[in-house]
Formats: C-alpha cells, structure tokens, sequence
C-alpha cells in the first residue's frame, strides 16, 4: 500500500511509485491518495502497517518526527541519519532520493530582477525599501518564516502585505507586490507566461526538504526486487522538472496518472506505455540505436523498451519515442 499527501507533487510521485513497482516486480499497488494530516497521519499509519512506504522530504522527517534541529546539518549526514533512526525506532528506512529539493525560496517579478540586478537574496538588500513583499498569512507570522528571512538579510521593505497563497503569482503579475515567498517546485514557477525569477539562498537560510520514500523494512523483506524498484527513483528529477509536472497537471489540467509523467523522465511514461499491446514489428534490437550513416531511427517493439533499463531508453529517447509514437 503506497500513501502520498494531499498535494500535486505527492500525487505525482505516488503514481510514479506505483508505475515502478508494478514494472518492475509482480507486485499489484493499492494507491491511498491524499492522506490528510500530512505526516503525523502517515507515519501512524507507517507504524501500524496500514501503509508499506509513502514519498517524504528530509527535514519533514528530521523535525516532524525525529524532533530534531535542522538547521547547520550537513544533507548528506541527515539522510543517513534517518535511515538508522528510523530503522532503530520504527523498522523503516529511507531509501533514494528523488533529486527535487521542495524548499523555500524568494519569487521577484522578472523586470524587478533585471531592474535591480537581482540574482541573490543578498542583493535585495539595498533595494528592499523600494520594494512590496506580499506574503501569504502564514509565512509571514511563522518564526522561521518571513521574521527569519528579513533578520537574515537585513531586509527592511517598503511595503508588506498579507496575500492569499492562491493569488500572489496573480498579484505578482499585475505589478501589485515584488517579492514574494515560494517553494522551489511551485507549478507557477514553470509557467511560461510567468516572468519570475527565485533568488539564491547565499546564506543559506533554508532548510532543505528532499524528497525520498519511507518504506517498512519488513516491506522490503517480503518483496523481493521492491527495494531496486524504488532506486530507480534516486536522482529522477530536478527542482525544475518537479516544477513542471506541478505546473502540468495545476495549470495545463493534465492528467497526473499519464500526461504529467510522459513529459517528466521519459522511461517514467516508456515502462507504463510499453505494458500496452504492441503495434509495431520488425523492430532492431533493443540498445543498438540508428545504423551508423543513416540517419534512420531504430524501431523497438513495446516488449524490448519493457526490458530496458532507464539508462538505456534515456540514451536512445529519440529512437524509442519515434517507436511508441510511430
């Protein structure tokens, strides 16, 4: 039973989950969408073996429930940290992580940045005054939030306002605010129609929030070949691409099942379209890529781009794409 939170990206990465461990192993996955509460309420269900593994970030686990400080931890030896605690006190580990940092960030409008110069949060500091802040309710009255930022920065702005989380990119547009808090895989930041720039963390402020999967150890003792199938997540996507599946499935309506994943890694959308009768023959074989000199796409049958590794429908992409499209 794979778990996700109440969020589009959590959606996303539970179907990405379920699209793995299905390919990959003979496994059947009941997908519990949307759990509410947020991790407390997931990691109860965790310890009670109502779920086997759920998508978590770093610093939620760290703080939320090993009631620990994160700030001034290395990223490296936070995760292998909670892969022992969580083994010692929960018999679950953590295992890969995806490569997207959900964090906080800092928004501007794009002729702001360019007016100012803007690249770093630093770098708003001698033009703060000049400048609206709209933030949502929250981020502005929580003691790590915007207290924090403008401590750090020595960030005194000409305006502050309190904004819905739902319509600062709206208001952001419109020229009513400058700067606003964000996370870095928000949809909107891969709008093209959005003209934003994220500022850099130089002071490194922000706690990091990666994203990985929680699975029960005694999960990966009753299913062989689950533990490989949750690797192939390490590394996946990046803030941006994270961004743009967000964006996908928020803005454009796509359906996050299908849709959403064929855009992000291709092998992602490969191994759910290669379950599909196959339509093609007299295909080359798999991992040969186009006659040297030709210029003509090697054809792969739905069966050969199934036996593929991500690694090898990512080299041949063109080719095996020409193939599931053709």
């Amino acid at each position: 039973n794979v778990a996700t939170k109440p969020m589009t990206e959590q959606y996303v990465m539970g179907e990405a989950l379920k699209m793995l461990i299905e390919h990959d192993t003979n496994l059947k996955v009941k997908l519990t969408e949307g759990v509410a509460g947020g991790t407390s309420n997931l990691e109860a269900g965790m310890e009670s073996g109502q779920f086997d593994l759920y998508p978590e970030y770093t610093s939620s686990g760290w703080v939320l429930v090993l009631d620990h400080q994160a700030e001034g931890v290395d990223d490296e030896a936070m995760f292998t940290q909670l892969q022992e605690e969580y083994e010692e006190n929960f018999g679950m580990t953590w295992v890969g992580m995806y490569g997207f940092n959900n964090t906080f960030t800092v928004a501007v409008r794009g002729d702001v940045a360019e007016q100012y110069g803007l690249e770093t949060t630093s770098d708003l500091a001698a033009v703060a005054g000049e400048l609206t802040f709209g933030g949502n309710p929250d981020y502005i009255e929580r003691e790590d939030g915007f207290g924090a930022l403008c401590q750090t920065y020595g960030l005194e702005f000409g305006d502050v306002v309190d904004i819905d989380i739902g319509l600062k990119y709206q208001a952001l547009a419109g020229g009513d605010i400058d700067v606003t808090n964000a996370f870095t895989t928000d949809a909107q930041l891969a709008n093209p129609d959005t003209d934003l720039v994220t500022l850099a963390d130089d002071k490194h402020l922000q706690v990091n929030y990666f994203c990985s999967t929680v699975v029960r150890q005694d999960a990966l003792e009753k299913f062989p070949g689950l533990e490989d199938a949750l690797m192939q997540m390490d590394g996946l996507l990046t803030d941006q691409e994270m961004a743009s599946l967000n964006y996908q499935v928020e803005v454009e309506g796509l359906d996050e099942q299908l849709q959403a994943l064929r855009k992000s890694k291709p092998f992602l959308f490969v191994q759910k379209a290669a379950q599909e009768p196959p339509k093609l023959s007299g295909a080359q074989p798999a991992g040969g890529g186009s006659p040297a000199g030709t210029g003509a796409p090697t054809r792969y049958t739905r069966e050969q781009i199934a036996r593929m590794t991500p690694q090898e429908i990512n080299a041949h992409w063109d080719d095996v794409s020409a193939s599931l499209n053709s």
